[in-house]
């Protein structure tokens, strides 16, 4: 899911850092966590505490640090307990280690102060990768998809214990293109006729979504969640948002992805590939599945882009702006092979993404 909550162990955070040269005087209530952070990796032993260093951007209260003991690398979480809940992010974790799956292994915890000791992934983000070395994508695909598979056919029993994706969170995720992006960022205001219209699309892509086979859905699977490691490719972050959801929507994450575009031959290529070798999806004929997959993609596109507009305006991280028209071009492209879709393509390419680039001068 594109909650805002990304962890990017490539991202440094320059107010972080400056906030540990000075954390010995610091009396901001997350930055006085600090010196609690240090007591409790000192009574770890081993650390280099002098290496304590920000490892990521977090739009949540998250924060994590690296640190080394010996010639070896480690993340750190700081998780607040008053503001963030470790609890999914164990289970999730335990979850993904017994699938086999490549996620950060937790070391030591401490629940009732909210810190978590991790294996560190490194600091390659598929993303980086692919845009350095474009061709290589077949093969960071291939290794994607693999692990996906391997999500969805060894997650068939543990998806139970997730939170379901229904129908109330799907319409709540829909609502934030209308209210953030278009009202609150645009001033686009919907009149009767257009809430009408809206409705209707809602209630095309929520059906969607329910109507597939439910699997395990990591929710935000997509380039800057994936890091290229060593051994069993990809290492996997930010799962702690896991619930039991459709079948297509992280193929959906990984392939139409926020940050990183290519040509849609190719994507579906990827995706009738996925079709052949999941087991998950053996009951669907391809033309279902595709539309399936392109259906779930409005959906999470729409999110995605309120999203967006709510981290500029809500957290001040206006940098996300700069991802919605990529975004939105998804939905433009498939419109075509979607009449219920003319309403919000037409409003997209007429209003949306004309008042985004006015607005970007």
């Amino acid at each position: 899911m594109l909650t805002g909550n990304t962890i990017c162990y490539l991202r440094t955070v320059p107010e972080t850092l400056q906030r540990i040269e000075r954390m010995d005087t610091a009396d901001d209530g997350q930055d006085s966590r600090i010196g609690e952070l240090r007591d409790w990796l000192n009574g770890l032993g081993g650390f280099d505490l002098s290496t304590l260093r920000p490892a990521s951007g977090d739009a949540s209260f998250r924060r994590y640090f690296r640190l080394n003991r010996g010639d070896r690398s480690f993340v750190v979480m700081d998780a607040p307990p008053t503001k963030e809940d470790c609890g999914p992010y164990l289970r999730i974790a335990g979850y993904l280690e017994q699938m086999g799956l490549h996620a950060p292994h937790v070391i030591e915890t401490s629940i009732e102060q909210g810190f978590l000791l991790l294996t560190d992934l490194g600091s390659r983000q598929y993303l980086s990768e692919l845009q350095d070395a474009p061709g290589r994508a077949t093969e960071l695909y291939g290794d994607a998809l693999r692990a996906l598979t391997i999500l969805q056919s060894e997650g068939q029993e543990l998806k139970r214990l997730l939170p379901p994706y229904d129908d109330k969170l799907l319409r709540f995720e829909l609502s934030l293109f209308r209210d953030w992006l278009c009202k609150r960022h645009l001033g686009i205001d919907f009149g009767p006729d257009d809430e009408l219209e809206w409705q209707r699309c809602c209630d095309l892509l929520a059906d969607n979504a329910l109507s597939q086979p439910s699997v395990f859905v990591h929710r935000d699977y997509h380039s800057r969640n994936l890091m290229l490691v060593d051994d069993n490719n990809p290492g996997i972050l930010d799962f702690q948002d896991a619930v039991e959801g459709p079948l297509t929507y992280d193929l959906v994450s990984l392939l139409k992805d926020c940050y990183i575009s290519w040509p849609a031959e190719r994507v579906r290529g990827w995706a009738e590939g996925f079709h052949r070798m999941a087991p998950s999806a053996c009951g669907l004929g391809l033309q279902e599945f595709m539309r399936a997959f392109e259906l779930t993609g409005v959906q999470r596109q729409l999110k995605a882009s309120g999203i967006f507009a709510r981290l500029n305006h809500r957290d001040g991280k206006p940098a996300y702006l700069r991802d919605v028209p990529r975004t939105l071009n998804y939905i433009i492209d498939i419109a075509p092979r979607y009449p219920e879709l003319t309403f919000v393509a037409r409003l997209i390419a007429t209003r949306v993404l004309p008042q985004l680039n006015e607005s970007r001068g």
